[in-house]
């Protein structure tokens, strides 16, 4: 089976922190702490890999936190073939409160990457292309890269006749959509970013999701937290309610979703099944308190759950 591809521009490593509340001032005991993998096309990797699915993990990793996650990568199965650039890979902190179900997330920028970590990485890319059933890729960019390499790499991808999934937040996400990637997956705040206008309802998110289809072709499914989800493809729209499972942190969730669906276009599957198990694996990932960690068993057990309701529904 082709891997899917996965380029992480910021390579990260993730401290979850859970506790009961926030206390600003004082000293707080978390009940658990966990250092996991982070940046959004890496724990696609890992929740591929974690699902029994080849991936090859691209991007660029620097020092001890970069040599980190590629041993967390590797350990999992997935290849690894990372640019060595300057710097430190960064490492981002997520406070989990239980009182109010809220997350925090302090992240940091510590890479530094240069025009000849850039082209050796085109090089790379190059090189696995010819072998990937898709290339997933999104993010923050680290310090000494424009916005516009998203664009450049997503064209890098299509002309190699290559689907691409890309997932990343302002300024990044407006460069990388000029480039008409085939899927993103936006959630509320990074749509009303890119949008210009707040998305309140599930009916700003289809309006929203539906001009950026027209306009670029690109299919879009936007996770609205507690809302659920609604995802705009080329057969038709559909909202997707939020799995009942309990939840304890929602890092890596959306990657999940992402995973899910880069899944299907691996194993030649229908693009609804991708919804299936992109939903289901995220149902997995919030019950656990790492990053993109999921039990499989579980991940499986919930892709029948995961419902998908045409929308608007006709009357």
């Amino acid at each position: 089976m082709r891997p899917v591809v996965t380029i992480t521009a910021n390579t990260t490593l993730d401290l979850t922190l859970v506790i009961s509340s926030f206390q600003p001032g004082k000293t707080i005991r978390a009940a658990e702490s966990v250092i996991s993998i982070g940046g959004k096309p890496s724990d696609v990797s890992y929740v591929l890999a974690q699902m029994g699915q080849p991936s090859l993990a691209l991007g660029f990793a620097a020092g001890a936190f970069g040599q980190r996650v590629r041993q967390i990568l590797e350990e999992a199965g997935v290849q690894t073939d990372f640019v060595e650039v300057e710097g430190e890979s960064r490492i981002n902190v997520l406070i989990a409160t239980a009182d109010d179900r809220q997350q925090t997330t302090i992240t940091t920028n510590t890479l530094r990457v240069q025009p000849s970590h850039i082209a050796q990485m085109e090089a790379r890319l190059a090189q696995a292309l010819p072998q990937a059933a898709c290339v997933m890729l999104g993010g923050t960019l680290p310090t000494g890269m424009a916005p516009s390499q998203y664009a450049a790499w997503i064209r890098q991808c299509r002309t190699a006749g290559v689907p691409v999934l890309f997932d990343a937040d302002e300024p990044n996400l407006s460069a990388g959509l000029e480039a008409a990637p085939d899927c993103i997956k936006p959630n509320r705040d990074e749509l009303s970013r890119l949008t210009g206008r707040s998305i309140e309802t599930l009916d700003d998110a289809y309006q929203a999701a539906r001009a950026i289809f027209e306009r670029c072709g690109t299919s879009v499914i936007v996770t609205l937290g507690g809302d659920g989800a609604l995802a705009v493809l080329p057969e038709g729209a559909w909202r997707i309610p939020p799995l009942n499972v309990p939840v304890v942190s929602a890092g890596g969730a959306g990657d999940a979703v992402v995973a899910g669906v880069a899944e299907a276009i691996q194993r030649g599957e229908p693009p609804l099944m991708g919804l299936r198990r992109g939903f289901a694996y995220a149902g997995a990932v919030v019950q656990k308190a790492g990053t993109a960690q999921l039990d499989a068993a579980e991940a499986r057990r919930l892709i029948p759950l995961v419902e998908l309701i045409p929308y608007p529904r006709s009357s």
